[in-house]
């Protein structure tokens, strides 16, 4: 009798009870009939969430399954189209094809669309070695097909609702560095920083650095807060500037009016001075007298 499946470590109280179906309806007994199976019948899950596959840990149950064969027969349902659909066991089956098998020991149950999905969701889960966005896919698949909100994900499975949030925004992200991050380039960590960036284009200018420099989180946090810091006096600056342009403008007109000929003020950084033309002596006299006033 194959052992039964160990909850994942942290993955908190009652996973299970978040699905119709639990991990006990897909161990092999006594009873059950096993059949060899073409590999050639077989094809993945399709609501399988995980997209990558480790090629050392493949390789490594390639190598034992050549030595000692498929110990443990993996799960199929009769599929609609044609031949069977993998519904636990997909990583024997891989490394079984590559080593070369042309069948596999399987048992075939009954179960629906509902129940497949759930399923492979559950048995990623409970491993724990999904990606970050493997992860979030596989809570938005729950929310999407079977209607369970965030709230109720993070309940079920011990988690906070912003480790729920927090996975599902990484959705959100530009394509190519959800990529970046189902491949580890970029950490969840980096991910959730990057995310704080509102301008889509600026996430991937960070994002590219990072990796090109091989930033630590910490890193990145200094060098996003190093970039406000000089946005910020950059703005402000821009404000001054057309606050004094404003002022000036005011006051060259005001004295204007009141010496009745050209005024210009100029400023020079810290300095500045004010030129007031005159056309006359008997002009300037009147200038002189203003001033007197």
């Amino acid at each position: 009798m194959a052992k039964p499946t160990k909850m994942g470590k942290g993955l908190g109280r009652g996973l299970e009870s978040l699905f119709a179906v639990n991990t006990a309806e897909v161990e092999v007994s006594k009873e059950d009939s096993i059949l060899n199976i073409s590999v050639d019948v077989l094809r993945p899950n399709p609501y399988q969430p995980r997209k990558t596959f480790s090629p050392e840990a493949l390789e490594e149950l390639k190598n034992s399954i050549i030595e000692n064969g498929i110990l443990q027969p993996i799960i199929v349902r009769k599929s609609s189209i044609k031949g069977y659909e993998i519904v636990a066991g997909e990583r024997r089956f891989r490394a079984a094809k590559e080593a070369g098998l042309k069948e596999v020991p399987a048992v075939v149950r009954n179960f629906n669309d509902n129940q497949m999905m759930e399923l492979a969701l559950l048995e990623n889960l409970q491993r724990e070695n999904l990606s970050p966005i493997e992860e979030a896919e596989a809570y938005y698949s729950i929310m999407d097909k079977l209607g369970y909100t965030q709230e109720a994900i993070a309940d079920k499975m011990g988690k906070s609702r912003s480790h729920v949030a927090n996975h599902l925004r990484l959705l959100t992200m530009p394509e190519q560095l959800k990529e970046l991050v189902a491949v580890d380039k970029l950490s969840y960590g980096h991910a959730k920083v990057l995310l704080g960036i509102k301008d889509r284009s600026d996430m991937v200018r960070v994002a590219k650095l990072v990796v090109d420099q091989g930033l630590s989180v910490r890193q990145l946090e200094q060098l996003l807060k190093k970039e406000k810091a000089k946005k910020t006096t950059n703005i402000e600056k821009t404000l001054t500037n057309e606050h004094l342009d404003y002022f000036v403008q005011e006051e060259t007109e005001r004295l204007r009016e009141v010496f009745g000929t050209k005024v210009s003020i100029n400023l020079n950084k810290e300095k500045g001075k004010i030129e007031i033309d005159f056309m006359s002596l008997e002009d300037l006299e009147r200038i002189v007298g203003l001033l007197k006033k």
